[in-house]
Parts: C-alpha cells; structure tokens; sequence
C-alpha cells in the first residue's frame, strides 16, 4: 500500500510543476460561434458540474522587477486581474511588472488527474481491507469491486507483465504497471461524463506519465542494457559510434510515443463527440429549431454509439500504455547472451 501512495505523491508533485500557464477562454464571452470546440476539449480555470461553473484559486509564484520573489494566491483568475498585478496576454496571466516563475494554479484537467488518482486509491484500499479480513485470500473474492480488482490486477499480472518481462523479476513490476492501467482507465472513463473533462487529452498529464515510464524503465536497465546502447556488442567499431546516436534516439522516442499516443486518441474522440452533438446546434444557428431537431435524432443515435466505442477506447488505450511500459522495460531488464565478440575480425579456418 506504501508503494502506491509514494507513486501517487510523485506523479501529483510533477504535474503540479508542469501545469501550463494557458488557459482556454471562457465560451460565454470570448466565442461568437454557436459551439467552441477546442474550448470544451481545452483546460479551463474553472470546475463544471452540470453546468455551474465553479472557478478555481490561481496560485503564483513569481518576481518583481526588483528581484524579489513573492507568491500570490486569488479565488479566480478575474480576482487576479482585478488586483492589477497581473494581466492577460493571449490567454496567458504574466505579471504587470515582472516574470512567472511557476504557476501552482489549479485546473480542470488537474482536478480530473486527482479525481482519477483518487478513485485508484480508494479502490485499492478498499480491496486491500477485504484481502485483511482474509476475504479473497482464504476465501473466495466477494462482491462487484474486490472481484474486479482480482481480475484486473491479475491480468495485468499474467498478461501484461508476465510474458513482457522475464523470469521474476516482473514481480516487482506488477504494482507500477497496475496502477498505471488503473489510473489511466479511470481518468479516460471520467471523460465520458458530460459535464467532465478528460485529463488525459492533456498532453502535459500523458508526457507526465510517459517520463514515469522512462524513469522506471532507465533505473531498471541492465550491464548488458546500457551496453547496447553505448557499446553494441557485435559490431566493427566504425558502426558502433554510429549506433550510439540512434540508439539514444529511441530511448527518448519511445516515451514521446507514449504520450503522443494516449493524448491524441483522448482528444480525437472527446472532439468526435462534440462535433457530432454541435450539428444540432449549428444547424439551429444556421436554419432553425426544426433542422436542428431534424439532425438531433442522428446525432444523439451517433453520439451513443460513440460512447460504447470511447468506453471501449478508455480501457483500450489504458492497456496498450500499460503493455508498452511492461516491454520497454522488460528490453532494458532483460539479460542477453553474447557468444563471442565480432568486434575486430571473425576467425575463419585458413584455406587450403
């Protein structure tokens, strides 16, 4: 349980200091069109819960033309500007007289990141005290929730971890690459609610991941690991200089297709859906309520099956960051046997 808090902590912690300073505009005042899109899909300063906006304390710390750093804390982003420290540039808050060292505000997508977190570890603590009163562990597993947390965790288990990573050393790994799965799928399932945002179509919360990932997969990496990377066995020595660019190359590349990955298939299909659903508004702009009512009976048949889809997508995408991370770093665990060095020149038998 202690290894799952740590991680927790560390994955808050990062993405804290990785919150972007831009924020999407409010659609009530900044968008003429009869539905933003990119706005919806974007972070915000404020929490929406069918359909009261709650606005979010902004947090900076920054310092003054005089050297001095100072941390500022308002209710909204408006309380900011009306104190004229601050302004706002293409939707950017900077100081009037200075620079932004970090911005520690919350957002939408932060909060959706917590809630996920936040739902992973009650769900954790909740199976862990039944398996302490010995049900699931002497007896059979018991109720909805501790039977879904046996069949997830054992099939991160016995197909994800297990084939990717060799011998026993994937034991270790079980917890990270579980909470990994859980975490993501639980954040991409809050996305389907109407009035919720999706954290993961955020690309600082997928690259926050992704370097967890790395990380892990680095300070995992064997002798022989690090050999093939900077040393490739096997090889005339002209091309092993050659191989170390391209070999680094793929260690940062993998992480950015992580992150590429889950963000863009978290977007592409929050954009799908409101899209699909904006016909009806657009058309009632454009032609009037009847055209819109004649296109909502498409557009709500389309949206729901979009919903079953994106609900599958959600635990798609979960598994395919998890299963990635499991054989990254099962290739950098991994222990290869080498017969003999080809670095010089190949013996052959001299000819007769």
């Amino acid at each position: 349980m202690t290894k799952y808090f740590t991680f927790l902590s560390l994955l808050i912690v990062v993405l804290f200091l990785g919150q972007p300073t831009v924020l999407a505009a409010d659609a009530e005042t900044e968008s003429e069109s009869p539905i933003d899109i990119m706005g919806t899909v974007a972070d915000h300063d404020y929490f929406t819960f069918f359909g009261t906006k709650l606005y979010l304390p902004r947090l900076f710390l920054w310092q003054d033309d005089n050297g001095s750093t100072q941390f500022s804390t308002y209710g909204s982003t408006k309380k900011a500007l009306a104190s004229g420290e601050f302004q706002q540039v293409d939707y950017i808050i900077t100081p009037v007289n200075g620079s932004m060292l970090i911005d520690f505000s919350l957002t939408s997508h932060l909060l959706y990141f917590w809630f996920g977190l936040g739902a992973l570890a009650l769900f954790t603590m909740y199976a862990g005290s039944r398996y302490k009163k010995g049900i699931g562990a002497s007896t059979a597993p018991q109720g909805a929730l501790q039977n879904l947390f046996e069949i997830f965790y054992e099939f991160i288990r016995d197909e994800v971890a297990k084939p990717n990573i060799e011998g026993d050393k994937y034991k270790k790994y079980v917890p990270y690459l579980f909470t990994m799965f859980m975490s993501i799928a639980f954040m991409n399932s809050f996305g389907l609610l109407p009035w919720a945002a999706t954290a993961t179509a955020d690309i600082t919360v997928t690259a926050v991941l992704a370097l967890f990932t790395f990380f892990v997969t680095q300070f995992s990496g064997t002798k022989d690991h690090w050999q093939h990377v900077f040393w490739f066995p096997g090889v005339p020595l002209g091309v092993k200089f050659l191989m170390i660019p391209v070999e680094l190359i793929g260690l940062l590349t993998k992480p950015f297709a992580l992150a590429i990955r889950l963000f863009a298939n978290m977007m592409s299909g929050k954009i799908m859906i409101i899209a699909i659903l904006g016909l009806i508004f657009i058309f009632n702009d454009m032609y009037g309520s009847a055209a819109a009512y004649s296109v909502s009976i498409l557009s709500v048949a389309m949206t729901s099956i979009l919903y079953v889809l994106k609900l599958f997508v959600a635990l798609l995408q979960a598994y395919i960051f998890t299963l990635l991370s499991a054989v990254f770093i099962g290739m950098a665990a991994e222990e290869h046997e080498h017969d003999h060095e080809h670095d010089d020149h190949i013996h052959a038998e001299p000819s007769v």
